[in-house]
């Protein structure tokens, strides 16, 4: 249904929610950025009232069975309708609320980890203006709206991931990710437009509605493949998935922010949210269930080798986002959403935690960490253990419970590939995740100078600042998957697309727990007990070992890419048409002008006989003219 933009609690709660950030950071930018702690105060005030709003919007349409569209005509011309607007559904609320709660417990936790830092109303800024880009990207009526969104949502994280910019690594990772993503946005940008010329309408209600099933097939493949290049760029996916590890440049907060609901979830929020329209094309899915596929395995072998506790946490989200993609294209909407929901609590919870041990121990690598005693910090310990177990699908936490949704999905695939794909990325990913685990609890080797514990926790009070917000999400970790058929039925009220069926094999619980079993007692023998050397059997073999740590040296065929067809053949012939034909253009229009000046000057000599004798010329050459060629 189409709504006029009248004033109502609906529209004013949506409008709060996606304005105020704005607000926030245009006020701290422009006047208060002399003002550390009044800056943050409005930005983490901002995000509150977007936090009450979000949260106002959900429980008055929890049981909203007819999406909501509060719109208005931006661009008309023939056919082609734009508008513009709210979309409120279960989807774009339950997203809302995702991103509300994760950039709000941020902010908070950025009050201890940012302190003393020369940039921290720089900080708080590009914080509000994140969560601006994000929030309005979840309620884009359109996807041209969506699409502008999306773009600013790319340049606020280019932001923050750069912004230690005097760090020149900070610096080539902003630009890293932002290049990057932007090669996927391309796609992104002509898919939408060979959507608008073909259906006349980019309004996300009318792309699911049955309407776009009488366009071409040929069309809604080509599109949806093209739309799913800007997913493959958001949300790092093969190819285009090495920014993410380097993008940890930038502080953990913002990785935090970055891997958990927000900007890489981006990607899989887009799946989800065309997927009646994805799944007009069995073609386009399966290319998707594809590059999950690759993307999931890739990245897990390279966070078996890293000793970056960051960068396994990235490799790790690429992991994830290549799982929940794997889960709607393989048909289940629900599981997809699901696994991203509970992935946003355990996988913000891992990186503020990790965000705790590099603040006390000042370092990233976890042999360090480990031996640095951050075992002692025993609420961020626990909690990172919480979300571990998590992430590895250890029941009761909740990403057992959406784990095993997207497995049922893939055992309901034709082909037994896929599942096999789908346990061996369980396996792969709790191997690496106890990997991190044993070597921070069990450290070898002799304690560092600076010790954790002894060190006070840099400051009590940013630590129980920072702390704070840890609890929460370990709870939130803890209960959130006992609500997945109540997510289940919210995310169905009303939906377009084909509703996935119930039930998977008997014995698949068992498969995955086996596997996460199995990896679980594999990092304990080799990373755990006692006398273990704390190397993997993968970094045994050296070659294989270089593989991974390469990243199965995409970034190197990347920089060959770029030296020997980009730079010597693209760069080269464009510097020699510089040269050549523009230049070459240039100059000749100018000599051509000298020239033509040299003969003009001849005839502006200054001497008034040569003039008359030019006119007398002139003169008989027009009447012998017009003697030969007598007027009528």
């Amino acid at each position: 249904m189409t709504y006029p933009a009248a004033a109502d609690l609906t529209l004013t709660a949506a409008i709060a929610a996606t304005a105020l950030p704005l607000a926030a950071f245009a006020v701290i930018l422009l006047l208060t950025r002399g003002f550390p702690r009044l800056s943050a105060a409005l930005s983490i005030a901002a995000i509150s009232v977007a936090l009450v709003c979000a949260g106002l919007l959900l429980v008055r349409h929890g049981h909203l069975e007819t999406p909501l569209e509060y719109s208005t005509l931006w661009m008309a011309g023939g056919d082609i309708v734009v508008r513009v607007g709210f979309l409120i559904d279960p989807l774009s609320l339950l997203m809302l609320m995702i991103v509300a709660v994760i950039c709000f417990l941020v902010q908070v936790y950025s009050l201890g980890y940012m302190a003393g830092d020369p940039g921290f109303a720089r900080y708080y800024a590009f914080m509000s203006l994140f969560a601006w880009a994000m929030m309005n990207l979840t309620l884009a009526a359109s996807l041209l709206q969506l699409y502008i969104f999306w773009e600013l949502v790319g340049l606020s994280s280019y932001l923050l991931i750069g912004f230690w910019y005097e760090k020149f690594s900070a610096s080539e990772a902003g630009k890293k990710a932002f290049v990057m993503t932007r090669l996927g946005d391309v796609a992104f940008f002509i898919g939408i437009l060979l959507v608008l010329l073909n259906f006349g309408n980019l309004s996300i209600l009318e792309l699911n509605s049955p309407r776009a099933g009488f366009l071409p097939p040929a069309v809604v493949t080509v599109s949806a493949l093209l739309i799913f290049g800007g997913i493959v760029g958001k949300s790092a996916q093969f190819p285009l998935l090495t920014w993410l590890p380097d993008a940890m440049e930038g502080p953990t907060p913002v990785s935090a922010l970055l891997h958990s609901a927000t900007m890489v979830a981006a990607g899989v929020y887009l799946l989800a949210r065309l997927f009646p329209f994805f799944s007009m094309s069995p073609a386009a899915l399966q290319v998707c269930l594809a590059v999950g596929a690759v993307s999931m395995l890739l990245s897990a072998t390279m966070a078996m080798v890293s000793r970056d506790i960051k960068q396994v946490w990235a490799y790790s989200t690429i992991s994830q986002l290549g799982l929940m993609i794997m889960g709607l294209a393989a048909g289940d909407y629900v599981a997809g959403v699901f696994h991203l929901t509970t992935h946003a609590g355990f996988k913000a919870l891992l990186f503020l935690c990790a965000g705790v041990f590099i603040h006390a121990c000042g370092g990233n690598d976890m042999f360090e960490i480990g031996r640095r005693g951050a075992r002692h910090l025993k609420i961020p310990m626990i909690c990172m253990i919480i979300a571990a177990a998590a992430l590895s699908g250890v029941p009761p936490l909740s990403g057992f419970f959406s784990k095993e949704l997207i497995l049922a999905a893939l055992a309901g695939r034709p082909s037994p590939i896929w599942l096999a794909a789908g346990l061996l990325g369980a396996f792969l990913t709790t191997y690496y995740t106890f990997r991190l685990i044993f070597i921070i609890l069990f450290p070898r080797g002799e304690a560092q100078a600076k010790d954790a514990h002894a060190d006070g926790h840099n400051s009590e009070a940013g630590y129980r600042v920072m702390a704070a917000p840890l609890i929460v999400l370990a709870a939130v970790t803890g209960v959130l998957g006992f609500g997945g058929h109540a997510l289940g039925r919210f995310l169905l009220q009303g939906f377009p697309g084909p509703v996935p069926g119930a039930g998977h094999p008997t014995w698949l619980p068992f498969a995955a727990l086996g596997a996460t079993a199995a990896a679980v007692g594999l990092a304990w023998f080799e990373f755990g007990r006692r006398g273990a050397d704390q190397v993997g059997f993968v970094e045994r073999v050296e070659p294989l070992r270089e593989l991974f740590r390469r990243r199965w040296y995409i970034d190197d065929a990347y920089r060959w890419l770029l030296d020997h067809v980009l730079y010597r053949v693209f760069s080269a012939f464009c510097a020699k048409n510089d040269q050549k034909v523009i230049d070459g253009a240039v100059d000749g229009l100018g000599g051509s002008m000298a020239a033509a000046g040299r003969i003009l000057a001849v005839l502006h000599t200054g001497s008034v006989q040569f003039r008359l004798l030019v006119v007398s010329v002139v003169l008989i050459l027009l009447g012998l003219y017009y003697f030969v060629y007598p007027l009528n």
